[in-house]
């Protein structure tokens, strides 16, 4: 095998002909100068590929002498004759050599090329009965594994030689990465404080390689989730990920892979690797040849110290020694943990290398039985659902410090879980993890949570021993008096000298029943601070006896409750108020009742006219409160012809009732004059207007002539009179006029109507049909299906339409209904 052909260049391009790459004429001193730069970098390529394969043929020879026990020579010979009798080169039968030799990661990934080689072979048979493709297949598959199996050894070659990060970055693009179509690599080293710095790079520009030479903690990049999930990390597109990483801008859609390089549980840095164009997803032998080449990034990670700024002093991490010094100088408990490996070099286990002095196990055990064990073993538990373990071993291979409050710690003791809430501090040492924790005192936890009551409750407490006169007070009692914590407590029995006179009986008393009677015993006063404020006081207090029945001690505790009795006060002056006008609203409804049953009583004696049956009715507000201005009138007038009216005033109350008196007993008293309804109501309205403080009202007044049967009315605002006549009911056609009061002087159309023997006439107050959720018309157009039935007597007929009544709107009814005949 070639030069070239190791190093992954086709042969035939060696440019032996001068033409330069980028265009310059051949015979330009630039050209050739170009030419020969390409020609040298080139065989500086093979001169590296060369060493790289004859270090993999020395290592291949001492194999068969320690196996064969010959010398030297005798091993180059039976190399040459075994790798020719295998028909392949005495590198590739080197490194099949090496990876037989030493099964390791390589060899794995050797093996699982050689098993696709395996299923091609099966494969082929099936899909070419004639076998001339079945031989070409195999033959590249097995020349695809051998390649892979050479790149792999070659590149463990260069990166073991490599004295630097930067030649590994080199080497492992060159001899592995190439041939799998990547065109850069990044090798990042990963600091103690999470921190990565870029230590070696190839196939980026010097520029973009300087602007990421370092990567502060915390800072989301391709390679830091590498780092965080301690997995391969694959993505198709570093567009799709949004995140930032190196070479960002040559690469935007590329393929990126970053993979933690990371020996014994610890993660040492990450391997970053690019593709020019999105990535489509990778067989698994490619995966395992990138972890191959990223284990052989730790290696040379492990060694890795970063480079010192001029004048910055070398960072030392503390040993184990160090590390137990500083755990015990700690004041909560501590464990300083190194790494545990199984038999295969793997993390298996954490060891408590030591237990501070501050150390208190959850479980109760002393130091000694706790110091040397593994941490599973001491708290298998830690593998539970507290995840305490994961977070340890997290730590330790990232470097990444871990914080968690009120985590549950469950330690078995006699096959008993026993659990505790700590607050959990996990840090990587140098090698060496430091695990703190603090388990919460429940007695101060629940001090504290009683001090904040007790602020919250503006409570102080206090304590008084009767025979030595020693006083204790807390911060807050202090606050309440007034007086500065380092003053003297005040003693029981001087406690009405600080609180107002009035109050000296109940403090007496208050006293007597604590320190005589030996009960407990509360009371309330008012407390003089040296501030002058005085403040509502409210103590209750218990008496402690000794074993002999002797008062030892009074503990208790006193509240500010001035706050409490100002609200009381306020409450009961409102309430009195509240009653006061509540009071004020009966008897104002109370006396409106009587004035508008004075004037038109529910039940009125029938008025006597020759064929004419005349009723009325008056239904009160249901709510007294409700008294409205509703009123009616049905009189026989000295020219022998019947006043019929109902009326209905604007508003509620008193006023109201009023104003309805005014207007009923004026409108009687021009009836008399002889003039026709639309006049009465034409001096009615001036009456409103003028007279009555500009009160506005409806009304429908109508002369009924019993001779003529004839009825004459007309109407201010309020709605028609509605006439019954055998099956049919109707309202009487409209006629003009507005409301009294609204305007000085209004004028009012009237109308005349023809009765009939049997004919039934009704006027009506709105309280009678209106409802909040249906307009008027359809509220008619109801009371109109209601009156169709005529019972025998006129009475009946109004009751049932006060009993059928549909009005939600608890207002007052006026009804006035004349049947002739």
């Amino acid at each position: 095998m070639s030069a070239s052909e190791r190093s992954g260049e086709p042969a035939g391009d060696n440019r032996r002909d001068g033409s330069d790459p980028v265009g310059l004429t051949p015979l330009s001193p630039v050209g050739r100068l170009a030419a020969t730069v390409d020609r040298l970098s080139r065989e500086v390529r093979a001169a590296q590929a060369e060493a790289e394969g004859r270090a993999l043929i020395e290592l291949a020879k001492g194999i068969l002498v320690a196996r064969l026990g010959c010398g030297p020579a005798e091993a180059a010979r039976q190399l040459a004759e075994l790798a020719e009798q295998s028909q392949v080169t005495p590198l590739e039968f080197a490194v099949d050599v090496i990876n037989q030799a030493a099964r390791d990661r390589v060899s794995e990934v050797t093996d699982a090329f050689l098993a696709a080689t395996a299923a091609v072979r099966t494969a082929c048979p099936d899909e070419d009965p004639d076998g001339e493709g079945s031989a070409g297949a195999g033959a590249a598959a097995e020349a695809v594994a051998d390649s892979a199996a050479v790149r792999l050894r070659a590149a463990e070659s260069g990166a073991l030689a490599a004295d630097d990060t930067q030649a590994v970055a080199d080497a492992l693009l060159e001899q592995a990465l190439r041939p799998l179509g990547a065109v850069a690599v990044a090798i990042w080293a990963a600091g103690y404080d999470g921190s990565l710095t870029l230590v070696g790079s190839a196939g980026f520009p010097p520029a973009e390689a300087a602007r990421w030479r370092y990567v502060p903690p915390d800072v989301a990049t391709v390679a830091r989730c590498g780092l965080t999930e301690r997995s391969g990390q694959w993505f198709a597109s570093l567009a799709g990920t949004g995140l930032p990483s190196v070479g960002r801008h040559q690469y935007p859609d590329g393929g990126r892979v970053a993979v933690p390089a990371g020996t014994g549980g610890r993660i040492h840095g990450v391997l970053e690797i690019v593709w020019p164009v999105p990535l489509a997803p990778q067989p698994p032998q490619v995966v395992r040849q990138v972890e191959a080449l990223a284990e052989l990034c730790a290696h040379t990670l492990e060694s890795y110290t970063p480079p010192r700024e001029p004048g910055q002093e070398p960072r030392v991490m503390p040993d184990a020694v160090e590390l137990m010094d500083l755990a015990d100088g700690l004041h909560d408990p501590a464990l300083v943990l190194v790494p545990h490996l199984d038999a295969a070099g793997q993390l298996a286990d954490f060891r408590i290398q030591h237990v501070n002095k501050r150390f208190m196990d959850p479980a109760g055990r002393p130091r000694a039985v706790v110091g040397g064990a593994l941490l599973l073993e001491a708290y298998p538990m830690a593998a539970g659902d507290s995840e305490l373990f994961r977070s340890v071993e997290r730590v330790y291979a990232t470097g990444e410090p871990f914080r968690a409050r009120h985590m549950n710690l469950t330690a078995l003791v006699d096959q008993v879980p026993l659990s505790a809430v700590a607050d959990i501090s996990v840090s990587r040492h140098g090698n060496a993890v430091l695990l703190i924790w603090r388990i919460e005192d429940e007695t101060a936890r629940l001090a504290s949570l009683l001090q904040h009551a007790q602020r919250l409750g503006r409570i102080g407490g206090f304590e008084e021993n009767l025979l030595t006169g020693e006083i204790t007070w807390n911060g807050q009692l202090f606050d309440l008096y007034g007086r500065p914590h380092t003053s003297t407590p005040v003693p029981l029995e001087e406690l009405a000298a600080h609180a107002h006179p009035d109050d000296a009986v109940a403090i007496g008393r208050f006293l007597r029943t604590l320190l005589h009677h030996r009960r407990p015993a509360s009371a309330a006063f008012r407390l003089r601070r040296p501030d002058g404020v005085t403040r509502h006081v409210r103590v209750v207090a218990e008496p402690v006896l000794d074993t002999d029945d002797r008062l030892l001690l009074v503990r208790g505790a006193c509240q500010d409750i001035s706050a409490q009795h100002w609200t009381e006060v306020a409450l009961a002056a409102t309430r009195d108020q509240l009653a006061h006008t509540e009071q004020q609203a009966i008897e104002r409804a109370r006396l409106t009742l009587q004035l508008q049953h004075a004037i038109m009583p529910p039940e009125q004696t029938p008025l006597r006219v020759p064929d004419l049956q005349v009723a009325v009715r008056y239904r009160p507000a249901e709510t007294e409160q409700l008294v409205g201005g509703d009123w009616y009138d049905a009189v026989m007038l000295p020219s022998g012809r019947v006043l019929l009216c109902v009326g209905d005033v604007a508003g509620h109350g008193i006023e109201a009732a009023t104003s309805m008196v005014v207007l009923r007993n004026a409108l009687r008293g021009l009836a008399v004059t002889g003039a026709g309804p639309g006049q009465l109501l034409s001096w009615l309205n001036i009456v409103a207007h003028h007279l009555t403080g500009g009160v506005t009202a409806t009304a429908v007044c109508g002369l009924y002539d019993p001779a003529r049967r004839t009825l004459r009315w007309a109407r201010a605002g309020h709605l028609p009179p509605v006439l019954v006549r055998g099956p049919e009911a109707r309202p009487l056609p409209l006629v003009r006029g507005m409301l009294l009061g609204a305007v000085a002087e209004a004028a009012y159309e009237e109308a005349e109507a023809q009765l009939a023997a049997g004919d039934t006439l009704l006027m009506y107050t709105d309280g009678l049909i209106e409802r909040r959720d249906r307009p008027v018309e359809e509220a008619l157009t109801q009371l109109l299906s209601t009156v169709r039935p005529t019972p025998n007597t006129l009475d009946q007929h109004l009751d049932r339409l006060l009993t059928y009544s549909r009005s939600d709107t608890d207002d007052d009814t006026c009804l006035v209904g004349i049947r002739v005949g």
